[in-house]
């Protein structure tokens, strides 16, 4: 069976599945066509909004009501999150006194699937005269929104998911999409960078994930370490103290050349290896996996996973010792 106007067929849920299955599949096939052809509508327009939000200078003031409302709401905080300052303006609230948090290099970002909320028609003009552009969200082209706003972009659909054609579904959908792309081409514009991005994030699950191996590592006398030289015996010692399982041994300018492992000495000693007479340079695996301060703690899971090992030590440009960080960081830090 194709629907009225599209040629993708619905997919059907065999003879014994629920009817519960063949309409979330019908909803899910009408929204993805709807998103597909806002796609291709997608046209100099929405450049010219971007233009428009990247070079105001301000506030992205998101507004709309009901349903639209919600969604506004939504794209005011994706851009925020993304490097975009933004916020939610509820366009009624907006007619009895909270027009006052709109300033002269903001710009008005209206969302209405109609083109005719009342509400929002009614801000139009108080915006307008405080000299703030406009930019339509809107299903409806030929609206009253459409016309007096200074950028359109249209969000129309060809049906709603909604079998009564009534509740906002494939037109909440677009919408949403739509300022979802405004956000990541403003925030490609701008050449948003990871950093940026922890810097706004700074708590919960992706801003741990966003975290630098600096914001973890040991350093100074926390760091385990000996020299080529050392003894055994004192390798042990420096090894019980930082508890960390392994230690770093440098040479004399400090670079990293090897390191000592809890597993090196049970492996040395399941062979019938005497190392206690011995001192670490000729003990050590040389070429021990690093880590530059600057990467992503993430990163460092990955390597740690990688090459099966639990520590990783940091090194700056000339391969001297500056840190070191262990699988309980990450742990405790929620990174894993």
């Amino acid at each position: 069976m194709k629907r009225a106007g599209g040629s993708r067929p619905t997919a059907q849920p065999s003879a014994s599945a629920p009817a519960s299955i063949g309409h979330a599949r019908r909803v899910l096939t009408i929204e993805a066509d709807a998103l597909t052809a806002l796609a291709a509508r997608v046209d100099e327009r929405f450049e010219s909004a971007v233009r428009l939000i990247a070079g105001r200078g301000g506030k992205v003031v998101v507004t709309g009501m009901g349903k639209s409302g919600h969604v506004a709401r939504k794209i005011a905080a994706t851009l925020a999150s993304t490097g975009t300052p933004a916020f939610f303006l509820h366009a009624a609230e907006a007619l009895h006194g909270d027009l006052g948090m709109l300033e002269r290099h903001d710009l008005l970002l209206a969302v209405s699937n109609s083109g005719e909320t009342a509400e929002i028609l009614d801000l139009v003009p108080h915006v307008k005269r405080l000299g703030l552009p406009i930019i339509a969200l809107t299903g409806r082209p030929a609206s009253t929104l459409a016309r007096t706003a200074d950028v359109l972009l249209d969000v129309s659909v060809a049906e709603e998911a909604c079998p009564l054609g009534l509740a906002p579904t494939a037109s909440t959908t677009a919408t949403l999409a739509m300022g979802d792309a405004l956000a990541v081409a403003l925030l490609e514009d701008r050449a948003f960078r990871p950093e940026d991005f922890a810097a706004l994030h700074p708590a919960g699950t992706l801003g741990r994930k966003l975290l630098r191996v600096s914001d973890l590592m040991h350093v100074g006398t926390e760091v385990p370490r000996v020299g080529l030289a050392t003894s055994m015996a004192d390798v042990l010692l420096e090894m019980t103290a930082k508890r960390l399982g392994v230690t770093a041994v440098v040479d004399d300018d400090g670079r990293l050349v090897g390191i000592v492992t809890d597993g090196d000495l049970r492996r040395a000693l399941a062979a019938g290896r005497d190392v206690t007479g011995r001192v670490v340079g000729d003990v050590m695996s040389a070429h021990p996996k690093t880590i530059p301060s600057d990467a992503l703690a993430a990163f460092a899971v990955t390597t740690m996973e990688r090459h099966a090992i639990t520590v990783l030590f940091i090194v700056d440009d000339e391969a001297r010792l500056v840190g070191v960080i262990h699988l309980h960081d990450l742990l405790r830090a929620g990174v894993v």
